[in-house]
Formats: C-alpha cells, sequence, structure tokens
C-alpha cells in the first residue's frame, strides 16, 4: 500500500526527470534537435557578427530572457513545502466534502508560507503579516485554503485592497523603504481608516515576528460555509495549531537576523524537512449554526473581527504534516496558484465583502503571472484526478484534446463531457435566499472598529503589551508628518488611554486630538457622518472582555524538536561533559552547533579532537534558540575571557533566551555583565533559573527551560 509520503508527490515526479537530468544523453533544442555546440555563437567568421539564422542561440537567449516571470504583488516572498493532511474526526454531520469525512482519510498538500508587503529579495524577518496558504489535492478536485498568520484583515471591503497595498509598498517617489510598513504613505492611510485597528493591534504585537514558518498559527481569516448532505448550512471559520507552539523573536533580534541571514525562515523549514523534523500543524474549526448568526455583538461576515475561543472553542478536526522539500523551487513554490475560489463539494462561501472581491482578484493575478488562462497546467496546479471539459487553446496549452469537441451541448462527442448533477458529487452552491436592492455601502454591523482591539490588548502579557508600545514608538517614528501621528494616536485612545498616552509621551507630542469622522474622503463623499460614526460595544454586551488565546505566552511546556542550541567550546573542553549535553538535547529532539573562535578541529583535556560547526566570524547569537557554554580543566574559557564570547552570551541574554553554563563553563560567566546586571536589579537573592539562566546545574534543567522558549520577565525587571 502506497504511503501518503509517496502518493503526494506523483504528480510532481511527472515532471520527467529522465528528461531534466538524464544520464549518457545527448543536448537537444526544445524541439529535439542534437546540438553540436552549446560553447559558440554561429559567425560571419571567426571575428564576424553573429548571424540571425542561428536557431540554437536564439531559443537559449529567448528562453533566459524570460525566465523570470512577475513577482507577486502581494506575498512575493515565499517558501514551499510538500506534505499531508490526515482526518482525525469527521465532518460528515456538517459537509459533503470527501476529504472530510473518514477518520483516516489522508490526502497530499502543498503548503506556501511568505511574507506580504516584501518583494522577492527581501528579508524574511521583516515586520509583516505571514500568508499560509495550503492546496489540498482531493478526490474531488484541488481545494485551496488561502490565509494568514493573523486571523483578521485591514479593510472590510476589497475595494480598498489597492489603496493598502499602494500605501504598503515602498514610497512611489524613492522607492524606498523596503517590506517595511515603518513609513508615511502607510500610516497615513491607516490614520484614515479606523476599520484597520484591530488588525493595526496584531502587526504591532509579537505575532508579525514569528520565530520560524513551523511555530506560527494560521487562520482562514474569512467565514466560510459548510454544507451537508441535507443543504444545511453552517458558518466555519478554519485555524491551523502548530504543534510545536506559537512563538517569536524580539524586535531587535528581527533587524539583526535580517543582516546575518535575510533567508532564516526559508532556510529553517528546508532543514527541519532535511533533518526529518516534520513541521506539524493541528487543522480546528469553529462551527456557528446558520441560526445563530446574529447572536454575536459583531457581524460574521466582517474579516476585521474574530470569534472569541471562549464564545466558540476551536475542535481539532486534522492534522497536517510537511515531509517533502520541493524539487525546484521556481517550478513548485514560484508558480503554485491558490485561489480562495477553489473549492470543493461540501465548502462554499459567504457574502464576505473582502471575500468576494479576492474571487475576482486572484484569477485575474494568476493570467498575469503564469501567461495565460492554462496555469491549471503546471504541474504544481493539476488536480490528482483528470480534468474534462470544453476549454480550449490558450499561452502554454499542455493538453491535447481530442476530437470534433469543445462545445455543449453535442452529438459529436456523444454528449460528452457530462453535466454531473448534485447525486453524482457536482458542486452546489448554498441556495441563499436574496432580496435586497443594488447598493455602494456597508452594513451598520460593520461599524465596530474599536471593541476587538480593545480585546486583543487587553489580553496580552505585560511583556506582550510592552512589545505593542516599543513597536508603535518604533514604526511612527519614522513618520514625517506631526498630523498623521496625531491621528494614530487619537485612534489609540479609543483603544487603550495608557497605551496612547505612552505612545505619545515616546513621539514628544503635548496633547492627542481627538479624531473625526468622517475622515478626508476615507467615506462616500455624500455620505452623512453620522451613518459612519464607529458603533460602541453596548453596554450590556456578552462579548469576551479577555481571551488567553489571543495571547502567545506560553501556557505549558512546548516541544523542543528542532531548536538550535549554541554551544560554545573551546580547546581544552570536557569531552565526557560534551557527550551528555548533546545526547540529553538530541534526545528531546533539539540541536546542539558546535561555535569556537576557529574552523576545523580543537582538542580535549585528553588530547581528543571534536571538529567544529560554525565560528563567532560565521554566527551568531540571534540564529539561536538558546546558548549552552561548556567548559573543562584545561579549556580557555577557565583562563581568559575572550571578547567574542562575552558579546555572544550578552547578546543572547539581551533578547531573554535561555543560557547554561557548565560546572567547568561558569568563568566565563563570571566574566559577562549577566550575573551583576540580575543582582544588580533583581536584587541579591535573586534566582537565576527563574530567568533563564543556569550555572553549574544539570544540563536536564536546561533543556527543560527550552520549552519555555523565552524569559521575557528580564524585560519586565529591567534586565535588558
Amino acid at each position: 500500500m502506497d504511503t501518503p509520503n509517496k502518493k503526494e508527490n506523483e504528480k510532481t515526479r511527472q515532471l520527467s526527470e529522465e528528461s531534466t537530468y538524464s544520464k549518457g544523453e545527448f543536448m537537444t533544442s526544445n524541439q529535439g534537435v542534437r546540438i553540436v555546440d552549446d560553447q559558440n555563437s554561429l559567425k560571419a567568421g571567426p571575428r564576424g557578427g553573429t548571424l540571425m539564422d542561428d536557431f540554437h542561440f536564439r531559443e537559449k537567449m529567448t528562453h533566459f530572457d524570460h525566465e523570470r516571470i512577475p513577482e507577486r504583488v502581494v506575498h512575493a516572498r515565499g517558501s514551499g513545502a510538500h506534505g499531508h493532511f490526515e482526518l482525525i474526526e469527521s465532518m460528515a454531520e456538517f459537509t459533503t466534502a470527501s476529504f472530510l469525512q473518514e477518520p483516516g482519510t489522508s490526502v497530499p498538500v502543498f503548503v506556501r508560507f511568505s511574507t506580504v508587503g516584501g518583494s522577492k529579495g527581501s528579508t524574511d524577518l521583516a515586520r509583516d503579516v505571514r500568508g499560509f496558504s495550503t492546496k489540498f489535492y482531493t478526490q474531488e478536485g484541488n481545494y485551496d485554503l488561502v490565509g494568514n498568520n493573523i486571523p483578521v484583515f485591514f479593510i472590510q471591503d476589497a475595494m480598498k485592497f489597492p489603496d493598502l497595498v499602494h500605501s504598503l509598498k515602498p514610497e512611489s517617489d524613492n522607492g524606498i523603504p523596503q517590506a517595511s510598513s515603518a513609513h508615511d504613505t502607510f500610516w497615513d492611510l491607516i490614520s484614515l481608516m479606523p476599520e484597520s485597528m484591530h488588525m493595526i493591534m496584531w502587526l504591532m504585537s509579537d505575532r508579525a515576528l514569528p520565530r520560524s514558518y513551523r511555530m506560527m498559527e494560521g487562520f482562514g481569516v474569512h467565514t466560510f460555509r459548510f454544507i451537508n448532505k441535507d443543504g444545511k448550512s453552517t458558518f466555519v471559520k478554519f485555524h491551523w495549531k502548530p504543534v510545536l507552539g506559537a512563538h517569536s523573536v524580539a524586535w531587535d533580534e528581527a533587524q539583526k537576523i535580517s543582516g546575518k541571514d535575510s533567508d532564516f525562515h526559508r532556510r529553517d523549514l528546508w532543514n527541519a524537512i532535511e533533518d526529518g523534523n516534520y513541521p506539524e500543524f493541528h487543522l480546528g474549526v469553529q462551527l456557528v449554526p446558520e441560526e445563530d448568526e446574529h447572536k454575536f455583538d459583531f457581524d460574521l461576515l466582517d474579516p476585521t473581527k474574530l470569534i472569541p475561543e471562549e464564545e466558540v472553542p476551536v475542535k481539532i478536526i486534522g492534522k497536517m504534516t510537511l515531509t517533502e522539500n520541493p524539487k525546484n523551487f521556481f517550478a513548485e513554490t514560484e508558480q503554485v496558484a491558490f485561489h480562495p475560489g477553489h473549492l470543493v463539494p461540501g465548502i462554499d462561501f459567504t457574502n464576505d465583502p473582502l471575500l468576494q472581491g479576492r474571487l475576482f482578484s486572484y484569477t485575474d493575478t494568476q493570467l498575469i503571472r503564469l501567461g495565460g488562462p492554462n496555469f491549471h497546467e503546471i504541474p504544481i496546479n493539476q488536480p490528482v484526478i483528470p480534468i474534462h471539459n470544453n476549454q480550449r487553446d490558450g499561452f502554454s496549452r499542455r493538453q491535447i484534446p481530442m476530437g470534433k469537441g469543445g462545445y455543449h451541448p453535442n452529438t459529436m462527442a456523444a454528449g460528452c463531457p457530462f453535466q454531473a448533477g448534485q447525486q453524482n458529487g457536482g458542486f452546489t452552491h448554498y441556495a441563499e435566499r436574496i432580496d435586497a436592492h443594488k447598493v455602494r455601502e456597508r452594513s451598520p454591523s460593520f461599524r465596530d472598529h474599536f471593541s476587538q482591539a480593545k480585546l486583543f490588548y487587553n489580553s496580552q502579557s505585560e511583556y506582550e503589551k510592552g512589545h505593542i508600545l516599543a513597536a508603535f514608538l518604533f514604526e511612527l517614528g519614522k513618520v514625517t508628518y506631526l498630523e498623521i501621528r496625531e491621528r494614530i494616536t487619537g485612534l489609540l485612545l479609543k483603544v487603550d488611554k495608557e497605551l496612547a498616552e505612552k505612545v505619545a509621551e515616546g513621539l514628544g507630542m503635548p496633547h492627542i486630538p481627538e479624531p473625526e469622522y468622517p475622515l478626508n474622503h476615507s467615506f462616500p463623499a455624500d455620505a452623512d457622518p453620522a451613518d459612519y460614526q464607529p458603533k460602541s460595544p453596548k453596554s450590556n454586551s456578552k462579548s469576551v472582555k479577555f481571551s488567553p488565546a489571543l495571547s502567545m505566552k506560553p501556557m505549558d511546556q512546548n516541544p523542543i524538536t528542532s531548536r538550535k542550541i549554541a554551544l560554545l567550546v573551546s580547546n581544552g573542553f570536557d569531552q565526557t561533559a560534551l557527550d551528555n549535553f548533546k545526547k540529553a538535547v538530541m534526545e528531546k529532539g533539539g540541536k546542539p552547533v558546535l561555535i569556537s573562535s576557529r574552523q576545523g578541529d580543537i582538542s580535549d583535556t585528553n588530547g581528543g579532537k571534536v571538529r567544529v560547526n560554525e565560528t563567532f566570524k560565521t554566527s551568531s547569537s540571534v540564529l539561536f534558540d538558546a546558548v549552552y557554554v561548556l567548559g573543562g580543566e584545561d579549556s580557555e574559557y577557565t583562563q581568559a575571557a575572550i571578547s567574542e564570547e562575552i558579546e555572544f552570551i550578552e547578546e543572547a541574554f539581551k533578547h531573554c533566551k535561555p543560557i547554561g553554563f557548565s560546572k567547568k563553563g561558569t568563568e566565563l560567566f563570571a566574566s559577562s555583565r549577566i550575573g551583576v546586571t540580575i543582582k544588580e536589579n533583581a536584587g541579591p537573592h535573586a534566582t537565576f533559573s527563574d530567568l533563564g539562566v543556569f550555572t553549574d546545574s544539570n544540563p536536564l534543567e536546561f533543556i527543560k527551560a527550552l520549552g519555555k522558549h523565552r524569559f521575557w520577565e528580564r524585560e519586565a525587571m529591567g534586565l535588558v
């Protein structure tokens, strides 16, 4: 029996490896003509001009000239992986989708993670939303769950999307800054669009700085419908929950990683899969019966709102495991075409106005990027089942339709292909009753722009609130227009008065003006301002005021699988201590990396040799999750403190990472300012281990601390 891992890439392997990298075969043109010379163009004499009849040169150069396709307008910077999804709990009560019927059902998937604002060559560590899109290759066709790592969005109506992206991209006069929202045009638009305030709180939080693609949540953003066999509709929101937990990096760390390794997330994903540490995500759903659509204090169709998990718990229904890297980045990751309109029977849309606009935009985009209407024939986009229809011709057509057909109804092809009724698995849209006038307006139920922004902020831990404040001060500190800063801080007053005042103080603003509505033609010119006043939550609102699910503060011990530990060693180290530490870390799935002052081999106390992985010149603490210093009787660490090592561990301390020192490595600890800093700021009775610093301790204690990820308490105590 074929395994899911084997099945999932059969269509990709049909890319004919034998013709791409065939051994022992002659070089040919794209038409199959054997090439006699691939080194020299055809000339009129050895020093003459190149001739137009050199068809091989023209074919080779033309193909080279067109190797680059237009990058995505948004989500240009991405990384992909193959895997499979396995159903855990049947959804047959709610949907007819075949891959959600029987527990144990497994289907291939391809996932693309991405940043949003930057170009293909930008850094992975920009403060940004992350795309999280999954293509399920089911037996009913492809289903695309096109989401982000944040459950809401900036805007309520797709009409505003070009404005949003134009403001976020590098400014049009000078083309800067790249992959950053910290500039005038973005905040100018946001200051005039109160509907964005919930999303802005997420963007300024640690959610915009994930530790890795493997450690971030994913969301479908919109409210969709499940349709069951009886035609009953249930509203559904989709969630991806990473098995490793959701974790972030510090902003200072993110900026330094961008300089040290701008491919940090891409490299992390690739290496984890190559090492067999397969990323895993649980798929969860929030289900709302159609009759409960209006029971909330917000509109289910508003993409700037989420359903608190305390009101509707997330039910885990399946698990996705990513097991294989792409064979070719361009052919797969770059050419994969996602679309929220790629549905299977049993799943349907709602009237979310942002979702409705995406249904047009995604197809239109692929037509430009991928050379016409046949992008579905690119192998990464092909379903695992045959395609039968009367679509013909167009750029880059690969399929060769047979016969005289191409229209329906017909007798020339015996009526084929037949239309499939619903009883034969045909897709049927939900029969929603529609009785309305054609208008250009939004529902009054979309007017509350601040209650969920307030919910998000109130649900953050103290250190997370500190990070949000610091993010606003950084971003708005890059804004050069005072009136834009004033409008943003005015909007923040409606989220949290203390936050707004701290932002204003940090920006040197003496007062915070109250914003007025409508702002700068943000709404239709003939609108009545009273119709656009943001609605305040009802005084008798039953909505939750605090949601632990919105915080990234670890609620329990997370696995340390694939965590990278910088293991600092020098000549004279203790080999037994090294072996014991590596064994203990690797048994839990961690990845120790030996770092020393120079490349090559170093010697232990008995003259044995060990090969170093990195040096302080080729690596940095920001590329690791933790640091452990290994000493020895004759270790150089016991003789002199080297500045590179000191800088390495002090920077890790600044970024709140676990730091450990073996019994013979504490001399380096004593030479650093870590101990002095703790005693001066936390008092002489401070417990180092409570702050993630372990001296002369059992390695198992240090390893356990890795599951906490970070010790942000250091920030609250003023240690960093």
